[in-house]
């Protein structure tokens, strides 16, 4: 029997308590011991970062490896995986394993021995177990760190990560108590106040409780030039203006009890729902959601120099209270709408991204830029600028269509050729390891500054250096090999394009969510100007901007 070409499969993300090379090479080496003498690993497909609740076809290298399963000319013909448990995640077998048999590629497990038999119902028993223990130690994991998280909180007054509230700045607070983490130059941090902002955050309370409003506040902190959260802070927040306050971070500031000198933890939750209620094999997606405040865990006692005092604080969300609109206690059901362009269209004046808004049936984008953040910058802003998505909709699926008319194809093919990049998954994957040695070594030159011993920081550095040579040293020898997947020819292009075409005559009635999700991969963005009432198109895919027409401002609602 001549030997076989296996592709390895792995994965690791922060929820499995390892650093990715660790894990990448007793995964791999489980996997090399399994299929000895059996043939050699030719291809890596190992995810970093995604967790194992997620479907491979959501997981960028496995998906691509299921993409490479139809492919006659893949370079190998079975698959290998060193830890069924990272492989899969509860029916996620049952929902994968149908696809490699169909391709009449094998899949090697170590649990099992060797290939799994699709005939043999005592191996589908075996990794539906295996499903089910994933699925099982996932949930033991999160159990056991929201435990450990709310005692540090509620006992030590532990600063338990995330970016410091305005007013406060991080300072060290010594080695980290876990021998292993302690021994990776990791080390505790606590809050003190930044001598720049603490004083805002004291005048704003004090300022709330004379009677003036949020927005009040927030115009007098602009009108005296005083930075946002967002302009004091660039380094965290290079997204964001930064040109004035907004109503949202005075509120904010306003109901922070970490002001007061205790440790908060649990105001958000991880939820996840499912993406699609009618294909349930898409799987979940996360997203922060607050939890009521009889959820939240305070400590026991101070953590940090206070602001203010635990009365203020109180006097002020007494006052809040006061002022906020009575409601029913009636909760309105939200429809749910699909925009096109969510998240492409910047109103030129201001720079920020319109939302979407849905008005007489019919999907708008807005800005109210003079509404949410302080006027005193003097930003010429109307109160509230309208887009209709319709004006824009007609004249970009033009505009996309004439990038491959007949008199731009060459361009476009020339522009499209050489953008691409060769891609080798086992260079990629060296890569990343490279990066994690280098921010290895980074935390490590910060422990040895703030007091760690030099001996041992050079232990430490040294096992590091030794890695990294070695993997420099495999990424040297596979750069000078040729790629074995090579980027595709003009002539490949043009039958692609040729192709699109007939897509694009059909992009019109498209789905909107289909619609969004392929101007998002063009990399799509309008620029929309309210005083000369047009849309500048721009997409880095085919390097052109475009004036498109007809679009308009319309009156404040």
């Amino acid at each position: 029997m001549s030997p076989k070409s296996f592709a390895f499969v792995g994965r690791v993300s922060t929820e499995d308590q390892q650093d990715p090379e660790t894990s990448r090479n007793w995964q791999l080496a489980r996997a090399g011991a399994l299929i000895e003498g059996h043939g050699r690993i030719v291809a890596e497909f190992f995810d970093i970062g995604q967790s194992r609740s997620i479907p491979w076809k959501r997981r960028p290298e496995a998906n691509k490896l299921l993409q490479l399963l139809r492919d006659p000319n893949r370079g190998f013909n079975a698959v290998v995986i060193g830890e069924p448990q990272r492989a899969f995640y509860g029916n996620q077998f049952g929902l994968t394993y149908p696809v490699f048999v169909h391709y009449g590629v094998e899949l090697w497990v170590p649990e099992v021995g060797g290939p799994i038999d699709p005939d043999s119902e005592a191996h589908d028993l075996i990794m539906s177990v295996f499903g089910g223990m994933s699925k099982g130690e996932r949930n033991r994991i999160k159990i056991r760190v929201r435990a450990a998280m709310a005692a540090q909180t509620k006992i030590e007054g532990r600063y338990l990560g995330g970016r410091p509230p305005y007013g406060y700045q991080l300072a060290d607070a010594g080695p980290h108590p876990h021998p292993g983490k302690a021994a990776d130059g990791k080390r505790l941090h606590r809050l003190e106040p930044d001598p720049v902002a603490a004083p805002v955050v004291q005048r704003i309370f004090r300022t709330y409780l004379t009677g003036a409003g949020v927005f009040a506040i927030a115009q007098r902190l602009t009108a005296d030039s005083i930075p946002s959260p967002s302009a004091h802070d660039r380094a965290r927040n290079p997204h964001r203006s930064g040109t004035a306050w907004s109503k949202s971070a005075v509120r904010a500031i306003l109901t922070n009890p970490r002001y007061t000198g205790y440790e908060v933890w649990n105001k958000q939750r991880k939820q996840e729902t499912l993406i699609d209620v009618d294909d349930v094999a898409l799987g979940h997606q996360t997203r922060l959601a607050w939890n009521a405040k009889e959820q939240w865990v305070f400590s026991d006692h101070l953590a940090h120099e206070p602001l203010i005092t635990r009365e203020l604080f109180d006097a002020v969300q007494r006052e809040l209270g006061g002022r906020s609109p009575k409601t029913s206690g009636r909760v309105t059901p939200r429809r749910k709408h699909t925009y096109i362009y969510k998240g492409m269209i910047i109103h030129e004046a201001c720079g920020r991204r319109m939302q979407g808004n849905w008005n007489h049936d019919k999907p708008h984008y807005r800005c109210r830029y003079p509404s949410e953040y302080a006027t005193a910058n003097k930003i010429d802003h109307s109160p509230t600028v309208y887009l209709r998505e319709e004006q824009i909709d007609g004249p970009l699926d033009v505009w996309l269509a004439q990038v491959f008319a007949p008199e731009q194809i060459e361009r476009s093919l020339a522009l499209l050729e050489s953008t691409q990049t060769q891609r080798n998954p086992e260079a990629e994957a060296a890569r990343r390891l490279l990066t994690e040695h280098n921010r290895k070594l980074a935390t490590y030159r910060e422990a040895l500054e703030a007091g760690t011993d030099p001996q041992l920081v050079a232990g430490w550095t040294s096992q590091v250096l030794a890695e990294k040579q070695a993997t420099e040293n495999r990424l040297a020898d596979m750069e000078r090999q040729p790629v074995e997947h090579s980027p595709m020819t003009r002539q490949q292009i043009r039958s692609l394009v040729d192709s699109l075409g007939g897509l694009l005559n059909i992009l019109r009635r498209a789905d909107p969510t289909d619609k969004h999700h392929v101007y998002r991969e063009l990399g799509l963005k309008l620029y929309f100007n309210e005083n000369t009432r047009t849309v500048i198109a721009e997409a880095p895919a085919s390097m052109e901007r475009k004036d498109l027409p007809g679009a308009s401002r319309a009156p404040h609602r």
